[in-house]
């Protein structure tokens, strides 16, 4: 649909809309153009209202943190739907269970977790997305995934319908499941193990210790590129990448971490083409050198 029309049936979200946005400060990139739609859906009703009206006639795309994410320059020829306030509420349920919305980040349920005395929750301070996020890619580190704690999801699909699922019929592998990509995941609950809260803090300063030592922060990164090629190779990806590709390639500005070989930068003025081309260039090369296909982890959104 032209803007002009959506602008005519999306009246009454007025209040939570933005024409033409612009996407470049809402990814970690920093990088990417504008979207034909942005919405900003605080109410469960809301979003109902907004899909029931879309109807699937636009391609819509659910923005979390941006932690992992690369946009495309262009005009995003769709809707960027971002959860808003009603969906970052956390809760405790029968003393081990927790209620998480889906907009809740990563580093908020650790850290209430911790607060309430339940663990297994710690790695999760370690991931800058946010619990929908994690969950459609099943994020983990330190041998800890999402998948570990979790009871069920409550998820819309793209025509307004919302159901349960409960974990154990979702099949969870390495940084994926076969979930519907027509699903939007709006909260989760999660099981705990009671432990002392001194213990838990340990815990998770000890994991923040090691991530920070061998990963860069405060720059504009969107995290791990690619994923382990687990079933093909015993090294990691970021070894694959050191030993196939020139440490200093960049394009424009976009270069591979000094700290971490698998997390590509944006020095300053990287372009969507920039940082495509040294996805690109990696992936090929890595292939070149070992014959190893290695998936990317990153989520590129382009028309």
């Amino acid at each position: 649909m032209k803007i002009k029309e959506l602008k005519k049936i999306l009246k009454k979200f007025d209040s939570n809309i933005i024409f033409d946005a612009n996407l470049k400060k809402k990814n970690w990139f920093n990088i990417g153009g504008n979207a034909k739609v942005f919405f900003k859906a605080n109410e469960l009703k809301d979003l109902v209202n907004f899909l029931k009206i879309i109807n699937n006639r636009e391609k819509i795309h659910i923005i979390g943190a941006g932690s992992n994410t690369l946009i495309t320059d262009d005009t995003y020829d769709g809707i960027i739907i971002k959860l808003g306030k009603n969906f970052n509420r956390l809760s405790v349920l029968n003393s081990n269970i927790i209620i998480s919305g889906a907009a809740v980040l990563d580093k908020q349920l650790s850290n209430f977790a911790a607060d309430n005395s339940l663990s297994g929750f710690e790695f999760l301070n370690c991931i800058p997305g946010t619990i929908g996020g994690g969950i459609k890619m099943n994020a983990g580190c330190f041998d800890r995934e999402i998948k570990d704690n979790l009871i069920s999801i409550q998820a819309i699909d793209k025509i307004g319908n919302i159901l349960t699922i409960p974990s154990k019929k979702i099949n969870f592998e390495y940084r994926s499941n076969d979930l519907s990509e027509n699903l939007i995941f709006l909260s989760a609950s999660f099981k705990g193990l009671k432990e002392d809260k001194i213990k838990i803090r340990e815990k998770m300063l000890e994991l923040k210790f090691q991530k920070d030592k061998n990963q860069p922060s405060n720059i504009k990164t969107s995290g791990s590129t690619f994923k382990n090629p687990i079933k093909k190779t015993t090294k990691k990806v970021w070894q694959l990448i050191k030993e196939s590709v020139p440490a200093n390639t960049k394009f424009g500005d976009a270069c591979i971490s000094d700290k971490h070989s698998n997390f590509f930068v944006n020095k300053g003025n990287a372009t969507f083409h920039d940082m495509k081309k040294l996805i690109d260039f990696v992936e090929k090369s890595v292939f070149n050198k070992t014959g190893i296909n290695i998936e990317k982890e990153i989520k590129i959104l382009e028309n």
